[in-house]
């Protein structure tokens, strides 16, 4: 072959190989477009079957194409298979996970004969109410193997509810009546209200529920004023936000789920419609209350009625008699509602709930109501709830937070304070335990109200809440002044807290810092009007006080109660409306005035054991009257104070009580418990001042100039405590051999006074010299002497009983030398300190001191006490500050010009009761406190 055959084959070869190579290659093309061809077919009715459902598209598939497309019927197919592997997987574990979901949060779900559940009167806990109310039986009929499974809607809180019917309404009102009767039924009577309006009906929509409405249960409305009740709505929506909802919360369902019950019932509002659009007004004034009124506590359930918002909506289609459509199963589950009980049946269930109703409104509540079935469940975090009293037989709460901070309670002697003070405070007692809520309780009227909750002999029990009491106090107006400086110092306290951990409020506080304790205080001030009876100075900080507790004390968890037999006498606040415009919550008992707003007298027409609750500033419309339980009686709340007092937390101290008819024993007090030896600096404890944790007035005897002590008075039984009190607190900081004493008894009314104090010095083993009137122009000689020498080893304490008894004697001078016993007082007064020698006198009269100190300086004097002496004549010795003070009994002043800025009030030991020996009291049961010995 020549190479020309040669190459033309080669070529024709190679050109056969590309056009085989082509062919094949556009074979493969069109193969392949082919395939995505049928896909794109393929999936274009997989998306048309889904649109309309596997079981639809099996039934009539002509509605999406030829029937014999063999695409069609793949798509068909592979829709079909993997519909029957999810109901495969749904047969098994579906139906039967549903129902027990449902179980768990519908009631009366699992099994619902109507006899099961119709007629009972509940007692569902309103704070943690049902999610879900049964309505029916569901199932999907298309299903392979249908499962039937119950059928719930969410409601009250959670949802509204939209019906459409299809112009059966008798079904329509079986679904509506059946849920009602299912709510109804679940509360305790009185929890839920409801409103029925009809467009096409004045009576006659759901008539068996009719016999709610003789008890204030349920509402029908007049088809032509549904104005009315939509305005009504929007009110209580209102009230709600400007009240209950103030301090935070978003819901009255969160309210409730925090605080352990719910204050305000549930209202059901149910409106028929025709399927017209409502006049414009009405429809935005409805798509106002949908929006608003889940949190409120308001539901609308709505048949055949527009509602479109951005709210919980659940929708209901009815399909056929007691067939349905829900939003919540979606549209291939048919809803099989559950049969409605006869017409006769459900108005007798409905009758059995009116009348457990009436029954539990007409029946007098005791005091055994306002507390809990279970103590101390509650936490005070956003505010304190309890009950005062009840309303038709449900509870009237009163609330403590940042919305209503402190209350006012005003009522004439006997019209109940006393007992309305114990109702409340047991029901807060008893609700929130000692780490959320601490009392201090003080009473400035005669009486021992709240002595109840402290330890006595006859009974050692005492409330763990109660931290303060003070009882008889009326003359004691600085105690009350002292526990305002208390809770506004606490009120800094809390503030720099905050603001360490950059937060405002106690509620705040309380989360950032959960292991802090941050109770909520309550103080509460009886007849507080006596702490500004007067003009003066203690009126003048007191009222600054008050107004900038009252003010600031809201944010850090400090609330006021202030009781009164009436206000309007108080002198220290007129021009001041800042301070009443804080106390928010109004308590106005039977004829009690200028309590509550100037035009609300409803308190005037009270009969006994009631009282008006309004958190509104006392304006009327805020009003609730309420009857009070007795508090005060046998096995009230002594009984639930024992309870109480059992459940205490480890290491309770009781509370520390202030009782003005009764002086400090210096035994018992702490400060003197405490004292030991080697304390440096010794001080002299003379007696106790008024403040709230019953400290000591205290003198450090240092070695410094003017450490003396003058005691002036002509009360022998006060003068003689101070004297006595500081000797024997003295020789406790020091060992035996560490001090000495000499004791001068100059008055003969005295000397059993200074030979007992002698005595118990020695009996602890201290040197104590006893002096005579007779030897004491000796024992000054000796002394002084000892200054001459260099001063004394150890701390010599001269104690002179009557200094001024001795005044002619001191004065005589020695024949001799020419000098006198005076001149050695007026030296051991000036340089005794610093040589460690001390005097502690008593003389009658502040003029007496000044005789005996002659023209030398008052300030050799440091400290003095004084007793029955006017204000003017102790000027001299308070550094020339002017002395406000009237002498009252068993009452002394105390200044140390080391220390103080002004005198305070000191109370003096009773050390005849140290002395004399403990005659046990007999065990007895507590005296009750009745309303009528104290009021």
């Amino acid at each position: 072959m020549s190479k020309r055959s040669a190459r033309r084959s080669r070529v024709e070869s190679a050109f056969e190989h590309l056009r085989s190579t082509i062919a094949t290659a556009l074979g493969a093309a069109e193969n392949a477009h082919r395939a995505v061809l049928d896909e794109c077919a393929q999936q274009e009715f997989a998306l048309r079957i889904a649109q309309m459902g596997s079981a639809e598209a099996a039934r009539a598939p002509e509605e999406l194409g030829d029937p014999a497309d063999p695409h069609l019927r793949a798509a068909l197919a592979e829709s079909l298979a993997e519909r029957e592997r999810i109901y495969a997987d749904w047969t098994a574990t579906g139906p039967a996970r549903l129902t027990e979901l449902v179980a768990e949060t519908a009631p009366g779900s699992a099994s619902d004969p109507f006899e099961e559940w119709l007629g009972r009167i509940g007692s569902g806990e309103a704070s943690a109410p049902p999610q879900l109310w049964r309505i029916g039986t569901a199932s999907v009929p298309d299903s392979p193997r249908p499962q039937p499974f119950p059928a719930a809607v969410p409601a009250l809180d959670l949802s509204h509810l939209r019906i459409t019917t299809d112009g059966v309404p008798e079904t329509a009102e079986s679904l509506v009546q059946n849920l009602l009767l299912r709510v109804l039924g679940h509360f305790q009577p009185g929890q839920v209200r409801v409103h029925v309006w009809d467009v096409t009906q004045l009576t006659g929509t759901l008539p068996a529920l009719y016999p709610l409405a003789g008890a204030g249960l349920l509402t029908a409305h007049d088809p032509t004023r549904l104005d009315e009740l939509l305005e009504a709505l929007s009110d209580h929506i209102r009230r709600i936000h400007a009240s209950a909802l103030l301090g935070g919360h978003t819901s009255l369902r969160a309210l409730a789920a925090e605080q352990g019950h719910r204050s305000e019932p549930w209202r059901i509002a149910v409106l028929f419609g025709n399927g017209e659009t409502l006049r414009e007004e009405q429809q935005q004034q409805l798509q106002r209350i949908a929006r608003n009124g889940l949190s409120c506590g308001i539901q609308l359930i709505c048949v055949d009625l527009s509602l479109t918002v951005s709210s919980a909506i659940e929708s209901i289609t009815l399909t056929g008699r007691n067939r349905a459509r829900t939003s919540l199963t979606g549209p291939e589950a048919v809803v099989e509602l559950d049969e409605a009980p006869p017409r006769t049946e459900a108005a007798k269930a409905c009758s059995a709930i009116a009348d457990a109703f009436e029954a539990r409104r007409a029946r007098v509540r005791t005091f055994d109501d306002l507390v809990p079935e279970q103590l101390w469940q509650h936490r005070s975090t956003s505010g304190l709830q309890a009950p005062v009293g009840f309303s038709e037989g449900e509870p009237v709460w009163v609330n403590l937070g940042d919305a209503s901070p402190h209350t006012l309670i005003g009522g004439p002697s006997g019209s109940g304070k006393t007992n309305f003070l114990y109702g409340m405070l047991g029901a807060m007692t008893a609700r929130y335990s000692p780490d959320e809520l601490e009392l201090y309780l003080l009473d400035f009227k005669e009486g021992v109200s709240f002595a109840q909750f402290t330890p006595g002999k006859r009974d050692p029990s005492w409330l763990p809440h109660a931290q303060l009491v003070g009882v008889n106090v009326n003359t004691d107006r600085e105690f009350g002044l002292a526990l305002l400086r208390f809770l506004a110092d606490e009120m800094r306290r809390r503030a720099e807290h905050a603001k360490q951990h950059e937060v405002t409020k106690l509620e705040e506080l309380r989360a950032e810092d959960p292991r802090g304790r941050w109770p909520r205080i309550v103080a509460v001030i009886d007849e507080f009007q006596y702490l500004f009876a007067e003009r003066d100075p203690v009126t003048a900080e007191a009222t600054q006080l008050l107004e900038d507790v009252a003010r600031r004390g809201r944010s850090q968890g400090i609330h006021l109660v202030l009781a009164s037999q009436d206000v309007s006498g108080i002198e220290a606040f007129w021009g001041k409306p800042a301070i009443f415009e804080q106390f928010i919550l109004r308590i106005a008992l039977p004829k009690a005035r200028r309590v509550l707003a100037e035009q609300n007298q409803t308190a005037l027409e009270l009969t006994r054991w009631h009282a008006v609750v309004n958190h509104e500033s006392g304006v009327k419309h805020g009003n609730e009257v309420a009857r009070i339980p007795d508090a005060t009686g046998k096995n009230t709340f002594h009984a639930l104070q024992h309870r109480l007092w059992e459940r205490r937390p480890s290491g309770s101290a009781p509370p520390r009580l202030f009782d003005g008819s009764n002086l400090p024993r210096l035994s018992e007090l702490a400060d003197y418990r405490e004292l030991a030896p080697d304390a440096r600096p010794p001080k002299a404890l003379l007696g106790q001042i008024i403040d709230v944790t019953g400290t000591a007035a205290a003198v450090p005897l240092v070695r410094s100039p003017g450490r003396n002590l003058a005691v002036i008075g002509s009360v022998r039984q006060d003068t003689t405590s101070v004297l006595g009190a500081a000797a024997l607190s003295l020789g406790r900081q020091h060992r035996p051999g560490g001090i000495r004493f000499t004791v001068a008894g100059l008055l003969d009314e005295a000397a059993a006074d200074a030979e007992a104090v002698t005595a118990e010095l020695r009996a602890d083993g201290h040197e104590v010299e006893a002096v005579s009137f007779d030897g004491i122009e000796a024992a000054i000689d000796g002394i002084a002497g000892t200054i001459d020498a260099g001063g004394s080893p150890v701390p010599h304490v001269l104690l002179l009983y009557g200094v001024d008894a001795a005044q002619a004697t001191l004065e005589r001078k020695d024949p001799v030398t020419r000098a006198c016993a005076l001149d050695q007082l007026r030296k051991i007064l000036k340089q005794g300190p610093e040589s460690r020698i001390h005097v502690l006198g008593w003389w009658r009269s502040a003029q007496r001191v000044k005789n005996t100190l002659g023209m030398g300086p008052v300030d050799d004097i440091g400290a003095w006490v004084a007793f029955d002496v006017h204000g003017q004549e102790l000027m001299p010795f308070a550094a020339g500050q002017s002395v406000n003070w009237s002498p009252r009994a068993r009452r002394g002043l105390f200044f140390d010009r080391s220390v103080h800025s002004r005198p305070e009030v000191l109370l003096p030991f009773d050390l005849a009761a140290d002395r004399a020996p403990e005659v046990p009291a007999p065990r007895t049961e507590r005296t009750e406190i009745r309303e009528e010995s104290h009021d």
